[in-house]
């Protein structure tokens, strides 16, 4: 009897044990995903992509950092090698990021902070509609209207109207200049929203990568309490290591995840648990009395470093031991084999700090943050191009995966579908990478393509190449085909060369190889598609933007178009490349009559349309469905997103006589046949239906 009784003890204990741990998240087929962004943090600042270089090197005039819990994330998942911004500056590279645009397409570009985003798909409407919970944690600075506001009503593009249930953090762009938001220690104090309501009057001491990951855990973990079978998406934004490279309070707190590291504590004035102590105050042990050999003389003593760079290694050691205490918390929940973590910076290292006399300006050389490459924020050059990307997602990507297929910011959104099923929206200029990072399907090559001005030069630091050294910036473009990569600084029309260097070999860019006779053809192939990717915003003027879009060679063609025909149900017009074809042919011109008998619902009509001269050209479009028209890779009509059925869209480009390869997408129903209109509007001409003529398609 008396061992009866102690075997129930033992197994009531049991249960209880059992019942106190979380349950095991039910997997749904698509996994959490958690995108990481940091700001101005270079290629050069993360250990395995370059500062264990250093450490190994043991060169003392040669500081270094070091990144354990990125190290550790990269060796248990996949290092992107080639991995570029889509701009090198925040405000654009960040929309890029969340629409699945290029700079060619984008509403915000050039340095047009606190410009809304478009009222169009974003990663986080789309997950949405996927079935995620979504989440934007940290800076935002793309909501428009900059006016205060006390419910956030005068921002178009708030967080909650582009695609995300929950946001925590700062909206302006300039708050994430301040990493004490209540004190404002440098740059004064700094709202705060949680959704619509500003809280910052509670957020005394708040250093904000501590600030933000807290956030990030509460959010998790009550998301996991209350809708566990539901996948979540997580914008983490971090402003750090930017700007004023402020200290935290104290040391990061030990243990990480559910019970450790930072922690939510709710209560005003100490709303997280490292809100203690003295702010701007502590410097990571690693570098606190850290000395380096200023003048590469052995014979001399060593001096420490300045206080400037134990600041800026001290902060990104911070968001360092974040990412340990947010992979801690996964494990924790039982999710972590569930979850897609994706690490990233949104442009190359700065070399602004903010800090008042007597601290020396920060330049970003005296880690080489820019790694083996030249440039830095601001600059197309690599080192403002290239990002530290790390990506995690156990028993999808291999252990020590590493990726040297190029691949852009945009192609996060089609990514994320992917991972959750479903075929990204057509108006993406991004691909899905997870061919490359899984090791499984054929990867489809993207387009890596940026532009940019900015009117100051490149820093003439000795250890850039000569001929970049304070070359003037302005007008700026670049564009990778494989491994040659064409770029142009000071654009004066669109006939200006490009330089060309082969980006694997010739990391520096010391190489032009466009005086090469061989290269004339990639030169001018480069020259043609640069225009052909790309509409005019007449709120960031280009020099090339009077340039008529070059037609294209046919060598064989012949008059029709063909078509494709798809089946299936989805939130949106979808990228047709990775369906299933349930019917194709040929037919004059584009006709939705083709749909019906072939079963489907989503229709493309590809082939050329032939210019007659060269001038302006207003294209028209109206469908009773979802629509878009693209023109070589520009948009050229989105009736996709809000579109109403019958209504009437126009645009207009300017064309190069000849053909012009075209993609007309429909998705709806084929009733009425009739309803497709596809017109235009010559230079010599009036407005009409683009006659039969005018379609040619290649011939085999």
């Amino acid at each position: 009897m008396k061992f009866i009784r102690c075997l129930v003890i033992i197994l009531l204990l049991a249960s209880q044990t059992v019942k106190s741990q979380p349950a095991k998240q039910v997997s749904t087929g698509k996994p959490n995903i958690i995108f990481i962004l940091t700001d101005d943090l270079g290629y050069g600042d993360v250990g395995v992509f370059f500062q264990n270089q250093r450490s190994k090197a043991n060169d003392h005039s040669k500081p270094w950092m070091s990144t354990p819990n990125l190290d550790k994330m990269a060796a248990q998942g996949a290092m992107l090698m080639n991995a570029y911004a889509a701009a090198p500056v925040c405000a654009p590279s960040r929309s890029s990021i969340l629409t699945g645009l290029s700079q060619g397409h984008a509403r915000v570009r050039d340095n047009q902070f606190d410009k809304d985003i478009a009222d169009n798909y974003t990663v986080g409407n789309v997950l949405q509609k996927a079935g995620y919970a979504t989440a934007a944690i940290g800076k935002w600075g793309l909501q428009g209207d900059r006016r205060w506001s006390a419910d956030g009503a005068q921002w178009p593009a708030h967080p909650l109207n582009r695609g995300f249930d929950y946001f925590y953090g700062y909206m302006r762009h300039k708050d994430g200049h301040e990493h004490y938001p209540k004190e404002g220690l440098y740059d004064g104090a700094k709202e705060v929203w949680e959704n619509r309501k500003e809280v910052s009057k509670d957020l005394d001491k708040c250093y904000t990568a501590d600030l933000w990951t807290a956030a990030a855990k509460k959010w998790i973990i009550e998301h996991e309490k209350s809708k566990a079978r539901q996948p979540f998406f997580m914008y983490l934004a971090y402003d750090t290591p930017h700007a004023v490279l402020e200290l935290p309070t104290g040391p990061y707190p030990a243990g990480g995840g559910a019970q450790g590291g930072v922690q939510w504590v709710g209560k005003s004035g100490r709303m997280i648990n490292t809100a203690t102590g003295t702010i701007d105050s502590w410097t990571h042990p690693d570098y606190a009395n850290a000395t380096y050999d200023n003048d590469k003389n052995h014979d001399t003593p060593e001096i420490p470093w300045p206080d400037t760079y134990k600041r800026y290694a001290t902060s990104v050691r911070r968001i360092d031991d974040c990412i340990g205490d947010l992979f801690k918390l996964l494990a924790d929940l039982k999710i972590d084999d569930n979850t897609l973590v994706v690490f990233s910076s949104d442009n190359g290292p700065s070399n602004e700090a903010y800090l008042p006399k007597p601290h020396v300006p920060f330049k970003p050389n005296f880690f080489e943050s820019f790694g083996p490459f030249d440039g830095i924020k601001r600059d197309a050059l690599e080192g403002g191009e290239r990002m530290p990307v790390i990506v995690r997602w156990p028993q999808h990507i291999p252990d020590h995966t590493v990726v040297n297929n190029p691949s852009i910011s945009y192609d996060w959104l089609p990514t994320f579908t992917d991972a959750a099923g479903l075929p990204a929206p057509v108006n993406t200029d991004g691909v899905s990478i997870l061919p490359a990072l899984t090791g499984k399907g054929e990867q489809r090559k993207g387009l890596i393509y940026v532009e940019y001005f900015q009117p100051g030069k490149t820093p003439d630091y000795p250890e850039f190449a000569p001929q970049h050294r304070n070359q003037p910036r302005k007008q700026m473009q670049m564009i990778r085909m494989d491994n040659l990569l064409g770029l142009r600084y000071n654009i004066q029309s669109a006939d200006d060369d490009f330089q060309i260097f082969d980006i694997q070999k010739d990391t520096h860019q010391l190489h032009n190889l466009a005086a090469n006779g061989n290269m004339a053809g990639l030169q001018k192939a480069m020259k043609e598609k640069v225009l052909q990717v790309r509409r005019i915003d007449t709120s960031a003027t280009r020099p090339y933007d009077n340039a008529f879009i070059p037609a294209v060679q046919a060598a064989r063609a012949e008059k029709g178009i063909t078509w494709q025909v798809y089946n299936g149900n989805y939130p949106w017009l979808p990228d047709v490349t990775m369906l299933k074809t349930v019917g194709s042919g040929k037919s004059t011109k584009p006709d939705l009559a083709v749909l019906k008998p072939s079963g489907g619902n989503i229709g493309m009509f590809q082939g050329f349309i032939k210019v007659p001269e060269n001038g302006d050209y207003t294209f028209y479009l109206s469908a009773p469905g979802k629509a878009y028209l693209r023109l070589h890779e520009a948009t050229v009509i989105d009736a996709d997103y809000g579109y109403k059925p019958g209504e009437i869209k126009e645009s207009t480009l300017k064309l190069q006589a000849g053909l012009h390869p075209f993609r007309l997408y429909y998705y709806g129903t084929s009733a009425n046949p009739s309803q497709l209109k596809l017109e235009w509007k010559t230079p010599s001409g009036t407005k009409e239906v683009i006659p039969v003529t005018a379609f040619y398609r290649q011939a085999k």
